[in-house]
């Protein structure tokens, strides 16, 4: 593996330790490290075109744009303050969260991106407990989160199912959805509610005896 793409490897792990960070100031290690990936990755960019030419093209590269987009989504995140994650549908900084999720599936492969979709799945279920337990929520807000969260299920099995056949994580991601899916049941317009219990349906499939 290239050292450029190393740093690529190692700005894409930052990411990923950025979503767990709890709300507030990050720790110092952490700042510097991301610091130090950061100023490595505006070198590389930053070096001679006639130079680079002449070192031996990798076989597979990572689109230089999802490069960009991961090292502006961490900037921008640390200048939100981490609250970032803490947004739910309706909040100014949503946006940027749902993009900083979908830049970590983009630079994931294999079972991996699997992984991240079905995290992003359990990640649109917390949203529409919150969401329910909000007295301000607008009805298309949860049908939406629903939705994504369907999607998002179906997309990250698929993907597990080709490439870890009878994957355990599976079963173990459908069983968890369901403890916090069936709880809302009762909190669901009717519309909602269609959708909710189809999506059990389709998840209970998962963890069925073979």
């Amino acid at each position: 593996m290239s050292s450029a793409r190393r740093r690529r490897e190692r700005v894409l792990d930052h990411l990923t330790e950025l979503q767990e960070l709890p709300i507030g100031a990050p720790q110092p290690a952490f700042k510097e490290r991301l610091r130090a990936e950061l100023m490595s990755l505006a070198h590389e960019q930053d070096e001679p075109v006639t130079e680079r030419a002449h070192r031996r093209r990798p076989a597979r590269r990572r689109p230089l744009l999802s490069q960009l987009a991961a090292v502006g989504l961490v900037a921008a995140m640390m200048v939100s303050s981490f609250a970032t994650y803490q947004a739910v549908p309706g909040d100014s900084l949503y946006p940027l969260k749902r993009a900083a999720e979908t830049t970590l599936v983009r630079l994931s492969s294999g079972a991996e991106r699997g992984e991240r979709e079905l995290d992003s799945a359990k990640t649109r279920a917390k949203e529409v407990a919150t969401l329910l337990g909000s007295t301000t929520t607008e009805a298309p807000l949860i049908n939406k989160t629903l939705k994504d969260m369907e999607e998002s299920t179906r997309v990250g099995v698929e993907r597990l199912e080709r490439t870890e056949p009878r994957s355990p994580k599976i079963k173990k991601f459908a069983q968890d959805q369901q403890e916090v899916v069936e709880p809302m049941l009762d909190q669901l317009g009717e519309a909602d509610l269609a959708r909710a219990e189809d999506y059990l349906d389709y998840i209970e499939g998962l963890v069925a005896p073979e």
